[in-house]
């Protein structure tokens, strides 16, 4: 295979749960906490993008560790009662990869019990290793921890891994560890977020089946 280990990102990759679970749980979260802040979807993508949605909530919302406390307890209950979809494509990507030997893994900055979850519901196969928001700190991407525990666990080199992510977290992580990167834009059309990868990545897919493609050749 020409990647035996994809490293998946969850949310907006995988499934599409931002526009359809996360923005609009941080409005609810915001009506409580910060009634006065207005955001739209887009602005809410291009912070997470960069600089993440750690520093979104500390540096701009101004929230200490109660608050950034609340905001998790709020958001995990949240996201227990919305499922979000997968992309049209991604089963037959996932289940075909596997089929061939491939191993699925996935570093996300979500809830482990919450990407098992989606993968379940969606009908994907279930990922061998998963690291989410469940790790400590410095364990989570763009920390290298993942890809490093991956490798060791499974015996692969770097270049035999393959990160597939839609924001710049995953990108650093991958960068970092020499690992090969694929930018995911099948989630949005931002120009900040897409005009990054596409000046920085070498892989760059707008579709699912454009992935898929690409893993099939040789």
């Amino acid at each position: 295979m020409k990647y035996p280990c994809l490293v998946l990102d969850h949310d907006d990759t995988v499934v599409n749960s931002t526009a359809t679970v996360h923005f609009p749980c941080f409005l609810e979260f915001l009506k409580t906490y910060r009634p006065e802040a207005r955001y739209t979807l887009e602005d809410y993508i291009i912070k997470n993008f960069h600089p993440g949605i750690v520093a979104l909530f500390r540096d701009e919302l101004g929230m200490d560790d109660e608050q950034m406390e609340q905001e998790q307890i709020f958001w995990n209950a949240y996201v227990q009662n919305h499922v979000p979809q997968a992309y049209e494509g991604m089963k037959e990507l996932l289940w075909s990869y596997k089929q061939q030997g491939g191993r699925i893994c996935v570093v996300s900055h979500s809830f482990e019990q919450n990407i098992l979850r989606d993968f379940e519901k969606n009908g994907l196969p279930e990922p061998e290793l998963v690291f989410g928001w469940n790790c400590p700190p410095h364990q989570r991407k763009p920390s290298t921890f993942p890809l490093e525990t991956i490798m060791q666990t499974y015996g692969l080199r770097p270049q035999e891994l393959l990160v597939v992510d839609d924001l710049k977290p995953g990108y650093d992580m991958a960068q970092a560890a020499g690992v090969p990167f694929a930018a995911a834009l099948w989630a949005y059309d931002i120009p900040e977020t897409q005009g990054f990868f596409r000046r920085n990545c070498p892989l760059c897919f707008e579709t699912v089946a454009a992935l898929a493609d690409y893993l099939q050749t040789e």
